[in-house]
């Protein structure tokens, strides 16, 4: 009788353990809220909606006159100015502040938080170990542009309540008016504000988006910072060229005056889409250029 040669199969190699999403995100998110610059800005951010508040409020005879729908000096279509309606509506001061802080203040605080998302930890030898550990070029990305969607969610919030509880501290809740003269609900101005922090958010992801791009391609946090804000600089000059009218659809800045479409009323939404449309198109080639640095990247 012939012996049966028993045929053994090798082990398979045991696969790489891979850290959950769950805890990078929760140790990125940690990393994130424990830098001193990350707190003084967001601190900074809730503070100036006050300082506006009251010193609008201060300006304009501490908000006697009433907002109404009668013609304005500089208010289009016979609305007030925007600057005497912040005084007099609990409603307008949020979107007024989020609006001019959307112009630097907030884009600083999402390029920031990029460029210390890759630039920064590449300077300091920190994402050499993210990408020598069993951690994925898209995962890693992932995990970073989480951190950076949850400073603008925060930043945006952050501003908007400020304003909104500064307002009723100053106007009270009976006059919650637009700059039609309109007097509106409760839920109603809730609604449009949740509206302008989601609109807002998503203006700064592209932001954070075109900073993670940089931040992946530099290891110097600094650069990406100047160069995100260099940018919309250049192109707030560049929107008030006439003659550059065929380039103002493509510059990211464009629709940042569409907000005040949520202090009139009715709310007219083609500016807030077409904005919203325009931010989602950066977001989308901001985090491609990003994933094909980082997968190009040496360990």
């Amino acid at each position: 009788m012939t012996a049966q040669a028993q045929v053994t199969t090798p082990d398979p190699a045991p696969a790489r353990l891979r850290a959950p999403v769950g805890r990078l995100l929760r140790a990125e998110l940690r990393w994130i809220f424990r830098r001193p610059r990350t707190l003084v800005v967001l601190g900074l951010l809730t503070v100036l909606p006050v300082i506006t508040g009251i010193a609008v409020n201060l300006t304009a005879g501490g908000g006697a006159a009433p907002a109404t729908g009668g013609p304005g000096p500089d208010g289009p279509g016979g609305e007030p100015p925007i600057f005497v309606t912040m005084a007099t509506s609990a409603f307008v001061l949020p979107l007024g502040s989020l609006m001019t802080l959307l112009m630097l203040l907030l884009p600083l605080t999402v390029a920031m938080a990029a460029g210390d998302a890759l630039a920064g930890e590449q300077s300091h030898g920190a994402l050499r170990g993210w990408l020598l550990a069993p951690v994925a070029r898209g995962r890693l990305l992932v995990v970073k542009a989480v951190g950076v969607l949850v400073v603008a969610l925060v930043a945006a919030t952050l501003v908007v309540t400020s304003g909104f509880v500064t307002g009723l501290v100053l106007a009270g809740t009976d006059n919650l008016a637009s700059m039609s003269g309109t007097e509106l609900s409760v839920p109603e101005v809730l609604g449009r504000l949740a509206v302008a922090i989601a609109w807002a958010t998503l203006y700064l992801m592209a932001v954070g988006a075109v900073a993670l791009a940089i931040s992946a391609s530099t290891e110097h946090p600094m650069l990406v910072v100047v160069s995100v804000l260099g940018g919309l600089i250049v192109s707030g000059v560049l929107l008030q060229i006439s003659a550059l009218d065929w380039l103002h659809p493509y510059l990211l800045p464009q629709s940042l005056g569409s907000l005040v479409d949520l202090i009139r009323d009715p709310v007219a939404t083609g500016d807030l889409g077409e904005g919203a449309f325009r931010a989602l198109c950066y977001l989308v080639i901001g985090l491609s250029l990003a994933y094909a640095r980082l997968t190009t990247r040496d360990g």
